[in-house]
């Protein structure tokens, strides 16, 4: 009998287990996905790397950054907090009050302190937010986060501690002139339920560098707000930093939006710096998640973050460097496409935002996996169209005819880069038999 009991206690713990288990023993498709580009790199280190969305090394921010840094070591007190002492679960106070002064400058947004906390780096705040307004509730009801369109960003797919989490709308597919499309949601298709506990886009969006327009964002704005469920905002490309955002339009908050922004794209990826502006109320719940999966988030990213906002240069760097060094390396890797791929059955979708091309090969004889496993074979590293269309579990064939490619390298790398894709694309439509 003893032995039974211990049995079914050791059965017990193993289900209890099993929905994050599988994600922690390496079986979730970011998992498996970073674990395949780190193995390429570690088996080629000389591997055009054009896969992943590390920011491009830019000299002048790395300079400025490094002032900052020795500002904050050369103070005594700053460096203790820097290295001595454990920040609030919600963040340090001074780095929220800079960073909502800001806000309500810069942007017009009515927010103070209380409406934002920082976290260690935004994909930990999405497993925060989505876990907190989706999965398994307390009435045994189950909610879901509605992706407008996809694809969009494949770190959400894993996030989530419930399976089946998300929910996806494919998009209307707008064909442009210049070997251009636009994704755009089809607000036709789109139905959000009654178990749906959130909405979220990323704006730019990544994978696509896709810009949701003014309108694109007030309409999803009231339906959440008729649902009674939050918009979540993803906005690390987009404003007030890094500004890595091509297209005209204008910023979005209120009540009930909450916008994630992150240092990672700035160029601090390293500094692991997430911030949540929300609702009071959502700041509260997200301090007490975070209290409990961090109990206190990095110093190094604030502290660096306070003298930014301090004496405004965040908004320098964003406008003045970032934006125009995206911009200028976005023109000249396009240029490199068109040049490369010729009379190719391709578009790219356009480019308003962020630091990606996402290439539609039309009707491709082979799938974008396997065109990505050539591509690994030849020495270039980009991701396979399917790993983003996260919640839409509809068999769809354009789903493996994309590919996301990097840009943010050196402008000679990513001309190398994309003349072997172009090279691999003509291989894979000419072995039509």
């Amino acid at each position: 009998m003893q032995e039974q009991n211990t049995k079914n206690s050791a059965n017990s713990k193993q289900n209890g287990l099993s929905r994050l288990g599988r994600k922690l023993s390496g079986q979730s498709g970011i998992v498996n996905l970073m674990d395949d580009l780190g193995e390429a790199l570690a088996i080629n280190p000389e591997m055009i790397f054009m896969g992943g969305g590390n920011p491009s090394r830019i000299d002048a921010l790395e300079v400025i950054f490094a002032e900052k840094l020795q500002a904050v070591l050369d103070d005594e007190a700053e460096r203790h907090k820097l290295f001595g002492i454990y920040q609030s679960p919600q963040g340090d106070l001074a780095f929220l009050t800079a960073l909502a002064q800001l806000l309500k400058q810069e942007l017009g947004w009515p927010v103070n302190a209380n409406n934002i906390a920082v976290s260690n780096g935004s994909q930990s705040a999405f497993f925060n937010l989505f876990n907190m307004f989706g999965g398994q509730q307390d009435d045994g009801s189950f909610k879901k986060i509605q992706l407008p369109l996809a694809p969009e960003y494949l770190g959400y797919g894993d996030v989530g501690v419930d399976e089946g989490l998300f929910r996806a709308a494919k998009p209307r597919i707008e064909e442009l002139e210049g070997n251009l499309f636009k994704y755009r949601v089809d607000f036709d298709e789109l139905n959000i339920g009654d178990d749906v506990g959130a909405i979220c886009v990323s704006r730019p969006t990544n994978p696509t560098g896709n810009v949701l327009t003014d309108k694109e964002i007030e309409k999803l704005d009231k339906l959440a707000r008729k649902k009674g469920i939050p918009l979540i905002i993803d906005g690390a490309y987009g404003v007030p930093f890094p500004n890595m955002i091509f297209a005209e339009v204008q910023p979005h908050w209120n009540h009930n939006t909450i916008v994630v922004l992150s240092f990672s794209k700035l160029g601090l990826p390293g500094a692991r710096t997430g911030i949540v502006v929300a609702n009071e109320d959502v700041i509260r719940a997200f301090t007490n998640t975070n209290t409990i999966v961090n109990l206190a988030c990095g110093t190094l990213g604030p502290c660096i973050g306070k003298q930014l906002f301090a004496d405004g240069s965040i908004l320098d760097v964003s406008n003045n460097i970032i934006k125009p060094y995206y911009q200028n390396a976005c023109q000249q890797a396009l240029a490199e496409i068109r040049l490369q791929f010729g009379d190719l059955p391709y578009r790219v979708h356009k480019p308003e935002g962020a630091m990606f091309f996402w290439i539609w090969f039309k009707d491709l004889p082979i799938s974008s996996e396997l065109l990505y496993q050539r591509l690994k074979q030849r020495g270039v590293l980009v991701v396979a169209g399917h790993h983003f269309f996260v919640g839409l579990d509809e068999d769809w064939d354009h789903k493996h005819q994309c590919l996301r490619v990097t840009y943010s390298q050196t402008p000679e790398v990513v001309a190398a880069g994309i003349a072997i894709i172009a090279e691999e694309a003509r291989r894979a439509y000419s072995d039509i038999p």
